[in-house]
């Protein structure tokens, strides 16, 4: 199967729970199918001025967004299955997934993940950078940085990229399987209920 959802959020500060914005690709054969990009009201209505420098989102873009249980509920509990997410720097993305599931009281047990990051190191290994930003400029990716809906969206063509590659250096017809991709470069599949 060559299914996955490419998933990234942005936060208010370094609390995991945070979330102000996520985004959401869902690939199908390795071609996105469905998209979602939503801005969050974290618990706690306060954006570290760095945080906005870096992102740009501001109290006022997010005070009268939704809270994550809102979104959950209404509009991307759909998006979740058996099909693993994908994130750059997946720790990252998947301790805030996880912190807000937690924080609303959302059990999303077994659902598993890979992170990008690791995935372009091995099949990238001579770049010198392997940021979200030095990957897309190097794949030639059009990408705005810190947008959730742009950052996941980039991580997923990252996915599909990794896997035309290994597949033309194994002199494969076919696009190898996302299950094989994974194996063969030796990324881990885990688990979002282990970080509970």
């Amino acid at each position: 199967m060559n299914d996955f959802i490419a998933i990234d959020f942005e936060t208010a500060d370094y609390a995991p729970e945070s979330a102000i914005s996520v985004g959401l690709v869902k690939y199908h054969n390795y071609r996105p199918m469905a998209s979602y990009y939503s801005l969050i009201k974290p618990p706690v209505l306060y954006i570290r001025p760095d945080f906005t420098d870096l992102h740009g989102l501001t109290v006022d873009d997010v005070k009268e967004a939704p809270d994550f249980k809102y979104i959950w509920e209404n509009e991307i509990q759909g998006f979740f299955g058996s099909v693993p997410f994908a994130a750059h720097n997946a720790a990252f993305d998947m301790k805030v997934l996880s912190a807000v599931l937690h924080h609303y009281g959302i059990d999303v047990s077994h659902t598993p993940y890979f992170c990008t990051l690791q995935l372009s190191r091995r099949v990238w290994p001579q770049l010198h950078s392997h940021a979200l930003t030095a990957l897309a400029r190097e794949l030639k990716i059009v990408y705005d940085a810190h947008n959730a809906a742009a950052d996941a969206d980039t991580c997923a063509k990252i996915v599909s990229l990794s896997a035309d590659l290994i597949s033309q250096k194994l002199k494969r017809k076919k696009t190898m399987p996302l299950e094989s991709l994974l194996k063969k470069t030796g990324v881990k599949v885990l688990m979002l209920d282990e970080l509970f």
